[in-house]
């Protein structure tokens, strides 16, 4: 077994607004949404860089073993995350997506349902797992990872997201579990 390693962040003298680095795309995915689009920070290899470093941070002192993230973003967002803390990525999918057995639950978007999976043998018991998402709307999508993570005997040690829409309230959908945030609209 590896050992896991400590690192030390680097202080950054620059300090980013990076919200100049998200895109704002009326009327998507459908009529009234207002979407926020991170394919612009996340090619800009400070931004991203920044982001990634204030996101680890803020959970470095939390014990993860493992980081819980939704496709699609979520990937890019969890996966970063975990090699900077040099801990396991877990991938949540759409329906069909994952080979193995799977656990499920359905979930209320801003804009519709949707149903996740999570294959059935990836959280030990006990395992300190963060959740982690580019965006948190209703909070439905990081209720239910949570959902499947308790299930499978995982202890959820808390919650990040790159970007919170604060008017949705999805805080509270999940408000016994740490949330942190980097850009609040």
């Amino acid at each position: 077994m590896l050992k896991r390693l400590r690192f030390i962040l680097p202080n950054k003298d620059i300090i980013m607004n990076l919200k100049n680095y998200i895109r704002e795309i009326q009327n998507y995915p459908k009529e009234g949404i207002l979407f926020r689009d991170i394919t612009t920070l996340l090619k800009d290899k400070e931004a991203f860089k920044f982001a990634i470093d204030e996101m680890a941070k803020q959970v470095i002192d939390k014990n993860i073993d493992l980081i819980v993230g939704a496709e699609s973003r979520g990937f890019l967002i969890g996966s970063a995350l975990a090699y900077r803390l040099n801990v396991g990525f877990i991938p949540v999918r759409k329906k069909g997506k994952l080979p193995y057995k799977t656990i499920s639950e359905e979930y209320a978007l801003e804009y519709g349902t949707d149903t996740l999976y999570m294959h059935e043998d990836s959280i030990a018991k006990g395992d300190n797992v963060l959740i982690v998402d580019d965006l948190i709307a209703t909070g439905g999508t990081a209720n239910a990872m949570i959902k499947m993570v308790e299930r499978l005997g995982g202890n959820v040690v808390g919650t990040s997201f790159l970007i919170e829409l604060e008017d949705l309230g999805g805080r509270k959908e999940i408000d016994k579990y740490p949330v942190y945030v980097l850009i609040k609209y």
